[in-house]
Order: structure tokens, then C-alpha cells, then sequence
């Protein structure tokens, strides 16, 4: 039985070269993330109008796309009134920033139902799904990136004899 041994240096470690090229590997996969896609061609003529629906919980937007000047209305009011947090700003503003369209097309979206956070989520899906309706070669670079999945996660009931859908009453021996 011929074993080899591997002598490592004290005070060396072993894994730094595998995680130092797994850290690259990563920051080279963000980096990717993060620049708009060059190929993309949506046809922006003055009556170029792109409809669909995304939903999220309760909530329901439906959301036009048009060529303008990256301007959001939803329900008739701006984004930053409307969302008045950045975080969720910025989760709305992603499908298009990911195709390099974010000032070239206005939003205008219906909403109604769900919370703040949700609503977010179904205006997220609902420009995803119409930019998939103006080139549909979008769809592996955006359903890469999640924004094409309906996060399918709702309430669940109540049930019969549950103070809530799990919730038990509380339990006496005696």
C-alpha cells in the first residue's frame, strides 16, 4: 500500500488557493450581473406599447411599457412618491436597468391589492413579463436573473378547530 503524504508548511494554508479562485469566479459572475444587455433591440416607435401582468401575494400590477424618458407612474403618481423607500425603488427600477432601457421607456402601471412590499414584487414581475413581450429573446438572460418567476408564496388558510392556519390552542393536560 503506497500512500502519498502531503507535507504542508506551517502556518500555510491548504484551501487558500481553491477559495482565492472561487472569490474571482464569483466577483467575475456579479460583475457580469451588473452590465446591461448589448444585445437587445426593442422597437421604440411612438406607438410601440407593451402590456402585461405581475403578480406577487394579493397584489396586481398591470403595466404598460412606452418609448419616453424613464419616467414611472403607478396609479397616477410618481415612483418616489408612491415608493417612497429606496430599497423597493430599486427592486422595481432592476428588469430594465439589466436591459439598458431604464431612460428610454416610461412605466405606467395599475396597481391594486397586496402591502407596500408585495406591490413592489408585482410591478418587478409585471415589467419583466412585458419586456419579454417586446423581444422575446430576453427571456434566458431575465429568467436567469429571476424576474421572470412568480413567487407562487401566499397566506395560508385558516383551518377548522387552529386559533390561525398552524396555530394550536393552547394544550392542558388536566
Amino acid at each position: 500500500m503506497d500512500l502519498d503524504v502531503d507535507i504542508v508548511e506551517e502556518g500555510a494554508d491548504p484551501l487558500a488557493e481553491r477559495e482565492a479562485e472561487e472569490a474571482a469566479a464569483a466577483a467575475a459572475e456579479e460583475d457580469r450581473d451588473d452590465q446591461p444587455i448589448a444585445a437587445v433591440t426593442i422597437d421604440l416607435g411612438a406607438q410601440a406599447r407593451y402590456r402585461a401582468t405581475g403578480k406577487r401575494k394579493t397584489a396586481v400590477a398591470r403595466v404598460t411599457l412606452r418609448p419616453g424618458t424613464g419616467a414611472y407612474s403607478i396609479n397616477g403618481r410618481p415612483l418616489d412618491a408612491f415608493f417612497p423607500r429606496t430599497t423597493l425603488q430599486r427592486t422595481i427600477r432592476q428588469p430594465l436597468e439589466t436591459v439598458g432601457y431604464a431612460d428610454r421607456m416610461d412605466v405606467v402601471a395599475r396597481m391594486h391589492g397586496g402591502g407596500v412590499s408585495s406591490q413592489a414584487g408585482a410591478l418587478r414581475h409585471g415589467i419583466s413579463r412585458a419586456l419579454l413581450e417586446a423581444e422575446p429573446n430576453l427571456r434566458g438572460e431575465l429568467k436567469r436573473r429571476g424576474f421572470l418567476t412568480r413567487d407562487a408564496r401566499a397566506k395560508e388558510r385558516k383551518k377548522a378547530g387552529l386559533k390561525k392556519a398552524r396555530k394550536r390552542p393552547q394544550f392542558s393536560k388536566r
